[in-house]
């Protein structure tokens, strides 16, 4: 994905050269012609009429131009952190609708079977219907990754325990989910950047900081929802350029806060654990109703 924006963006830059160098190879023509007349050289009035309305042309078109590819990067990073959403909302279901109706199927299949085979087959059964069991679990366990449901029907905080929960279950991680007040009316784009960025947050740190403390606090500010993550593991030293230092995860994170608007500031060094520290802004209707007064339960 980051490659295919990286040569779009590369296409653009060649395309606006080549554009540079129409416009000065036009300049040139029509400053060429305006020697001429004036010089009284015999040169027809309509050629360099021609050539000055041909330069007007290109230079309007230069000007569109440039001003598109100034937008073009963030118009592809926006897009293709859609399509990368939508992918998984597609994996998700395929994994939900099709390979877990399969697998409930092969369960059923193989509990009937149990009932029906010699004492002595029992237990080569036993293990093939915990092995389903098994699988069934973590293929709902991805498909609820790849899509988290629970998003619109519990809402973010709940969302969030719910997930770390499973994460951290079978880990040594002591984990902690602060949340002072309630997060009613959260857009549902923000919940899910929200989310994703604290879902990469806490697979990095199980795959390389070795913690044994998480603390995730979600605040809603004046000035939007502020979502921070603190561990105790080993740290790392921040890229300054996530993608191009091949820390997939760090960039994700920082074009899906740039697609709201947002900041992300990341806080660490070997040895001294890992803070990330984000921001939301409120949209104009979000912000109304983050400012409404909120009624009394």
């Amino acid at each position: 994905m980051y490659a295919s924006l990286k040569s779009l963006i590369t296409r653009s830059v060649s395309r606006s050269n080549a554009h540079r160098l129409v416009l000065a190879l036009c300049l040139c023509s029509s400053l060429v012609s305006l020697w001429a007349y004036i010089g009284r050289v015999p040169l027809p009035l309509s050629i360099l009429l021609l050539n000055l309305t041909t330069l007007i042309v290109v230079g309007v078109w230069q000007w569109n131009s440039r001003k598109s590819i100034k937008l073009q990067p963030q118009e592809l990073a926006d897009r293709l952190l859609q399509v990368q959403e939508n992918e998984r909302h597609r994996l998700s279901r395929d994994l939900h609708d099709d390979i877990g109706q399969l697998l409930t199927a092969a369960k059923l299949q193989s509990e009937w079977l149990k009932r029906r085979l010699p004492d002595d087959l029992q237990s080569q059964c036993a293990v093939l219907c915990n092995t389903l069991n098994e699988t069934l679990a973590k293929v709902r366990d991805v498909s609820a990754i790849l899509n988290p449901r629970q998003l619109a029907s519990l809402g973010l905080e709940a969302s969030l325990r719910a997930h770390l929960l499973k994460t951290l279950e079978n880990t040594p991680v002591h984990w902690s989910l602060e949340c002072q007040q309630r997060l009613t009316g959260i857009p549902e784009e923000m919940a899910v950047a929200a989310f994703r960025i604290t879902q990469e947050a806490v697979t990095n740190m199980l795959r390389h900081a070795q913690a044994q403390n998480l603390l995730v606090r979600l605040q809603r500010l004046p000035e939007g929802l502020s979502l921070m993550i603190c561990d105790d593991g080993q740290g790392f030293s921040p890229a300054p350029n996530p993608g191009l230092e091949g820390q997939r995860g760090m960039a994700g994170m920082s074009e899906r806060i740039d697609q709201l608007g947002g900041s992300l500031s990341v806080s660490s060094r070997p040895g001294k654990g890992t803070r990330i520290d984000a921001l939301f802004p409120w949209a104009p209707r979000a912000l109304e109703r983050a400012s409404a007064p909120k009624a009394v339960e």
